[in-house]
Formats: C-alpha cells, sequence, structure tokens
C-alpha cells in the first residue's frame, strides 16, 4: 500500500459516521449526561446503529446529507426504556403453563386448573404461575385437598405472584417426598395442619422441595420461551433487560442467539448464587460486553428473604398481622456473607434480593464491611427490591453507594396487605422513592416480570401516581413517595443503564449512543397522568434496526 492509500485509509477510518437514517416529525424527549429532559423533532443514526445527530429537523438534516428520512407524523419519541429487574425465560413460560395472575377466586382458580387439565391429557407435569390468597380474600393460604379436586392423578405445582410460594397437590407432595416428619429446610417453611401434616403449601426455600423433581425443560422449550419473551419485550418498548438470576443452559441459549442476531432486546445478566454454575460461568471473569453490547454476564443474583405477601420476608420484629412469625433469611450472616464476597473477589457486580427491613440490613452489614475491605464499590453492587427498609437504614445506600433496584408496580399491587404486613410505622419506609431519590440515590426501576407485567408504561404511571392501572386508591397510596414523570423515565432508562453499567451507550439519545428508542402513539409528556399506563408502543428499534411494528 502506498503512502497515500495508508493515510486515505486512515483519514476514511477516522472520519465522523454518516447518517444513513433520519427520523423526523417527532414529539421526541430524552436525557441529557445530567439527566436533564430534553425535547427534539429528528434523529439522525448510521448504518452501524449508532447515534449521529438529536435536534431540531434543520440541525440534523445538515448532519445528515443523503439520507433517507421516515417521518412519524407527530407521534412520541423516547429512548429505549430498560427493565432492571426481570426474569426472561420465566416471562416465556408462562404462556406455556398455567396462568391465574387474573383469577379473582379460589374456585376460579380451581376451575382454570380443572380445564387446563383436561386441555393437555399429554402433560405429566400440570404447572402454573399466579395465584394470590389476597385477591381472592381468603384469609388463609389454599390447600392441596382443594386441588386435589381439580386435578388428582397428575402432579400440579402453582408458584405464588411473587414467586416465593408453592401450592402443590397431594401427588406432587408425594413425588416430592413430603411428609410430616419432613422439616423445614433452611430458609423455607412447610405449613402444615394443627396435626403437623403438610398443607400443600411451600415457603421460599421449601419449594426447591418440589422444584428439584420436576422435569427439566428441554432445548426447544427453552428457546420458545426465549422467542416469546422476546416478542413480548418488544411489544411493550422495552430494548434492554437486567436478567435477575440464570444458569449456564440460558447463558449458552443467549449467547447463541446474540450470535445469531436473533436477540431483539439487550440483556444484562447475573448468575443465580455461586454454585456450580457461576464456578463454570466465571472462568474467565465477567462478560462487559458481547456482540455489540447486546448481552453481558458481570454480575451475581444472591437471595437474602421472601416476599411480603407470603410472610417470607424477613422483618427486624414479628409481622403486625401474625405475631408469630418474623419471616425468614434465607442463610446466616456469615453464609451470606462469604457468598457475596466469593463474587466480588471474581470482580461480578453483587446484586442481592432483599425485601424485608431484616433482609435488607442484612444486605447493607455485608455490603459495608466488603466495600471497605476489597475498595470495590465502583462494581455499582445492588439491592433487588429494596422493599421495607428501616429508616435509618435508608441514607447507608447512599453512603455505601448501594443501587436500590426497585419495581414500582410492587406498591400498587401490594398496596391491599403491605400496611397489615408491617403495621403503620414501618411502612414508612417501604416502597420509599421519594426517600431515596431526595438523599440522592440512583433508582433502577424494573417489573420483576413475569410476576407483574413487564410493561414499563405501567410501572411509570405507578411511580409518578402511586395507583394501580385502574386509578386505585384515588389520590395515590401514599402518594408522598411519588416521583415526577422526568424522573420515572430516568429510573427506567438512563440509571437504569447506570446500574448495568452501560450509561455510556444507551440509556439516553445522544451522539455515540446506540439507536435503541420507540415509537408511542401518544407523547409520554402530552397525556394526563392517568393515560400513562395505556400508551401504546407503535414500533420498537434496537441498534437502528426495527424489532417491532405495531
Amino acid at each position: 500500500m502506498s503512502v497515500l492509500a495508508a493515510l486515505a485509509t486512515i483519514a476514511a477510518a477516522s472520519a465522523p459516521a454518516r447518517a444513513a437514517t433520519v427520523i423526523d416529525n417527532a414529539k421526541g424527549h430524552t436525557l441529557n449526561a445530567a439527566g436533564k429532559l430534553v425535547a427534539f423533532s429528528s434523529l439522525a443514526f448510521d448504518d452501524a446503529g449508532k447515534i449521529v445527530a438529536v435536534g431540531d429537523a434543520k440541525r440534523v438534516a445538515a448532519k445528515a446529507p443523503g439520507a433517507r428520512h421516515i417521518d412519524l407524523g407527530g407521534k412520541g419519541l423516547l429512548p429505549g426504556l430498560i427493565d432492571a429487574h426481570g426474569h426472561v425465560f420465566g416471562l416465556g413460560q408462562i404462556a406455556a403453563g398455567i396462568e391465574l395472575y387474573s383469577s379473582t377466586s379460589l374456585a376460579g382458580a380451581l376451575k382454570t386448573v380443572a380445564e387446563f387439565g383436561r386441555a393437555q391429557p399429554q402433560r405429566s407435569w400440570l404447572i402454573g404461575n399466579g395465584w394470590n390468597q389476597e385477591i381472592w380474600r381468603l384469609g388463609r393460604f389454599p390447600t392441596a385437598a382443594e386441588l386435589d379436586g381439580a386435578e388428582a392423578a397428575r402432579p400440579v405445582w402453582l408458584r405464588r405472584v411473587d414467586g416465593h410460594a408453592g401450592w402443590a397437590n397431594s401427588r406432587a407432595l408425594q413425588l416430592a417426598g413430603i411428609t410430616r416428619d419432613t422439616p423445614d429446610p433452611a430458609g423455607g417453611k412447610i405449613e402444615r395442619d394443627a396435626a403437623g401434616d403438610a398443607t400443600g403449601v411451600l415457603v421460599d426455600g421449601a419449594m426447591e422441595l418440589v422444584d428439584r423433581v420436576l422435569p427439566a425443560p428441554t432445548v426447544a422449550e427453552q428457546r420458545a420461551a426465549l422467542d416469546g419473551a422476546l416478542a413480548g419485550l418488544a411489544r411493550v418498548g422495552l430494548t434492554s433487560v437486567h436478567d435477575a438470576g440464570i444458569g449456564a443452559g440460558e447463558d449458552a441459549l443467549f449467547r447463541s442467539y446474540a450470535d445469531q442476531g436473533k436477540l431483539s432486546a439487550r440483556v444484562y445478566a447475573m448468575i443465580f448464587d455461586t454454585g456450580a454454575d457461576f464456578d463454570a460461568l466465571s472462568a474467565k471473569g465477567p462478560l462487559n460486553s458481547y456482540a455489540g453490547d447486546m448481552y453481558a454476564l458481570r454480575a451475581v443474583k444472591l437471595v437474602s428473604d421472601g416476599a411480603l405477601g407470603s410472610r417470607g420476608a424477613a422483618l427486624l420484629a414479628p409481622y403486625s398481622d401474625m405475631p408469630s412469625t418474623s419471616g425468614l433469611l434465607f442463610h446466616k450472616d456469615a453464609e451470606m456473607r462469604a457468598r457475596m464476597e466469593k463474587a466480588m473477589k471474581a470482580g461480578y457486580q453483587v446484586n442481592v434480593h432483599a425485601i424485608g427491613d431484616a433482609g435488607n440490613r442484612q444486605i447493607l452489614d455485608g455490603y459495608q464491611a466488603l466495600i471497605a475491605k476489597y475498595h470495590n464499590g465502583a462494581l455499582r453492587h445492588r439491592v433487588e427490591h429494596a422493599q421495607v427498609v428501616a429508616l435509618e437504614d435508608i441514607p447507608r445506600f447512599k453512603t455505601l453507594g448501594v443501587i436500590p433496584s426497585m419495581q414500582p408496580t410492587h406498591a400498587t399491587s401490594d398496596q391491599n396487605m403491605a400496611e397489615q404486613r408491617v403495621g403503620p410505622q414501618r411502612i414508612k419506609g417501604a416502597y420509599a422513592w421519594r426517600t431515596f431519590l431526595a438523599q440522592g440515590s440512583r433508582i433502577a426501576c424494573g417489573s420483576d416480570f413475569p410476576i407483574e407485567s413487564p410493561n414499563p408504561f405501567e410501572g411509570i404511571h405507578a411511580a409518578v401516581t402511586r395507583q394501580n392501572n385502574a386509578g386505585v386508591p384515588a389520590g395515590g397510596w401514599y402518594k408522598r413517595q411519588a416521583v415526577t414523570l422526568t424522573e420515572a423515565l430516568r429510573c427506567f432508562t438512563l440509571d437504569a443503564a447506570y446500574a448495568a453499567h452501560q450509561e455510556k451507550v444507551i440509556g439516553s439519545l445522544e451522539p455515540g449512543k446506540w439507536a435503541d428508542f420507540i415509537v408511542t402513539e401518544r407523547d409520554l409528556f402530552s397525556v394526563p397522568a392517568e393515560r400513562i399506563g395505556k400508551i401504546e408502543v407503535l414500533q420498537t428499534w434496537v441498534a437502528g434496526k426495527r424489532v417491532f411494528q405495531k
């Protein structure tokens, strides 16, 4: 190569990328690097899927000679939304099982199970999700005997809406080897009657007794689940998700889909726990970015306690509506800290599920000791949920640099029982979004799908109004903890990206970042607050490619 040719090659490589596509006539909103809201009408990106210019039509057109133009006709345009806590395969598997999220009574749930069983005679197990005895106003847990009335011959296993309790029929209990002599496992509880016999509900760690005898999903079933989940995420405008707990099988599928260009949403994955899968997946250290930032595996998901609805969340004092229990810590302090330390020493961000105030304190104590020991606060460790936190512990999040990863729709779903569980004093530190923001914490927002709907607009609506999508309660539930619309958008974009070390590549629409964006039928900042959760996504784009069109 001649010197002139070499210089020409270098010049071409260093020249700014030219825009290939311009989106015009949009009611666009994004955040800048400082997190401030910016309005715009045009967006340009190149063939590589990177943003070249954002602003008014004249300014953007000047930077995009020869580009194709797409006129949005005044539709809304936002950065791609990010769910900072979900379960991708769980979302995909829901469609293949018994759906009880919409059941409003025990009788209705049993009818659904019976009808599913009749329609699926080939299934060896009947598996489902979504029951909630609080909505049924049952005043107790359902029983195996009741479930036997819907299906007795085959085992039935139904996970509660929060994923922290399971309801089994007698056949499933038998296959799991659960008898009156079976002790409660560590971090779990077998619900029993007055005679000591298992009633059919297993809480938290006890669920493993059934889970371990379930038939493993086939690769084909896993692929079908991933396909279904990705399609669903694109429909609601999610361009990136943080998968809160995967194993080696899921990691292999994510990488395979990324290699084939089939991963239509970015996935920031967390290895579940620090056992055999962690040892295998961490052999080469954290995977910070793969396939053009489509996949990352640089975090570990641990679990401190259970959930509030099943009274498995660990509280510092007994439950207000059941003084005989304070919930359950999954591990003793030393055991939990050893897991946290193992992940930290390998260079991984540690993200721990903690719902009760005792669970949160256990994890904050662990972070305080280990961050001081390893000086690794830059890993941006997180508490997943941070749902009920002692008021004196909330400032520790800011002091330690720990990110509260919270789910707005949990508050609006839990409003029917949360204060009953914890009473009027502890509720002041529960679902406390405004308190966290006021002290300068960055909140990474998500949904915990499939426990809640993956639709991020329902989450934004809940954050702003403190109401569910039906507008209940009037005036909002503990409205003083609501956030502004701009703050809610930031929690689902820039700060969720920050919680994944990705704020320099996604989370806002700025030159040099990926062109991840969505087109909406209404402008988010023009609709009444009560309409936010009903905004429809018309198009979803990831890296300059349209992955969904309504």
